[in-house]
């Protein structure tokens, strides 16, 4: 373990869990780092839809300071930002390019771009689009944390001149989310804003098994969906679960549903944080396929796995509850020992670690 840094890290939000899925990866990994000694200052561009949705306004393990704009930042925060052991900068960061240059320019410790949405990312660099990250700041960082392993990283490397890509997943907070004793409400749910490429997936494995299974319980939870969807009847609807009810929702499932984006299934390796939540449950999980999962999770033992409605189905009505909850424990097992915010900070020690034996090495000449 490393000695107690001082963090800073400029995200896209750790204040309110609305219409995004940085708040609950943030907050897991930080929670993690305080709990290994480290002492952390979360720096939020204050915007209206999170100041209207704020869930957390004040953790208790970082400090969160709110700002304006950039002049804020570099008025306010210089010192902070150069004093600091490591400046984490966020995806998605309002004016993320002109952050990263300031960051790189101000900072004397450790720098990392933290990307919770590297599929995304990449997809919009091909694009030409430089929404929070360009290929100009990206060699500038000592670390690029990426949201998705496997043969990214290289590609990271090679094609954008990261220095260190390394995997960094989301993560599962385990004193928020454990298996709970209660009735069971619904068969099959799913939670997760509303996104049209996600959109087919969820229609082929959840409202068409809803459809053909009349007496099943369905729920879909998420903020954004369109009024035009005709969801079955037997298919609830909720608009916004704030995290604190995540824990309740999930135990209330027989299954839970896990449909990943297009862009994250073309580059695989890139978990979802529902995934670990549901897991950390014991809830078993049914999921689309995607190149990595097994690595994750193992089929069949710790996961189901499908893209066919039928075969969804019949897990719905065959699956006996003994095998059902067999899978969940198993799934239950493999993120306490893998998947938890306290085991991201120690990944993300072990990078900072690399960075600072590099730096010895060059200084020494070695």
């Amino acid at each position: 373990m490393l000695r107690p840094m001082t963090v800073v890290v400029l995200g896209l939000t750790v204040t309110s869990s609305w219409g995004n899925g940085h708040a609950t990866t943030y907050r897991a990994l930080l929670k993690g780092m305080a709990a290994r000694g480290h002492r952390i200052r979360f720096l939020e561009h204050d915007k209206p839809w999170y100041a209207a949705h704020r869930d957390l306004p004040r953790p208790d393990y970082c400090d969160v300071t709110l700002y304006d704009g950039l002049d804020e930042l570099a008025e306010r925060h210089a010192a902070l930002v150069r004093d600091a052991d490591l400046v984490i900068v966020g995806s998605y960061v309002p004016d993320g390019v002109e952050v990263a240059r300031w960051v790189q320019a101000t900072a004397e410790g450790v720098t990392a771009f933290y990307d919770i949405d590297t599929p995304v990312t990449l997809a919009k660099l091909e694009r030409g689009e430089h929404e929070y990250v360009s290929p100009e700041v990206i060699p500038g960082f000592d670390l690029y944390l990426s949201f998705t392993g496997g043969p990214t990283l290289e590609r990271l490397e090679r094609a954008y001149g990261a220095r260190r890509a390394r995997v960094l997943y989301c993560s599962v907070d385990p004193e928020g989310y454990y298996p709970e004793l209660g009735p069971v409400r619904w068969d099959l749910g799913y939670l997760g804003t509303y996104s049209p490429d996600r959109q087919p997936t969820l229609d082929r494995l959840l409202i068409q098994p809803a459809r053909a299974w009349e007496r099943g319980g369905f729920i879909v939870a998420g903020p954004q969906y369109p009024a035009d969807i005709d969801w079955p009847a037997n298919v609830e609807r909720v608009e916004h679960l704030p995290p604190a009810e995540h824990r309740r929702f999930y135990n209330a499932q027989r299954f839970t549903l896990n449909v990943t984006r297009t862009d994250m299934i073309a580059a695989g390796w890139s978990p979802s944080v529902r995934l670990f939540e549901a897991a950390a449950c014991g809830v078993p999980i049914i999921s689309d396929p995607w190149d990595g999962l097994g690595t994750v999770f193992e089929p069949e033992r710790e996961i189901l796995i499908t893209s066919d409605p039928e075969t969804v189905q019949r897990w719905l009505r065959d699956t006996t509850a003994g095998h059902a909850r067999a899978i969940g424990r198993a799934a239950r097992k493999r993120v306490m020992a893998s998947h938890t915010g306290w085991r991201r900070a120690a990944e993300l020690e072990g990078y900072v670690a690399e960075v600072r034996g590099m730096a010895v090495l060059a200084v020494s000449g070695g």
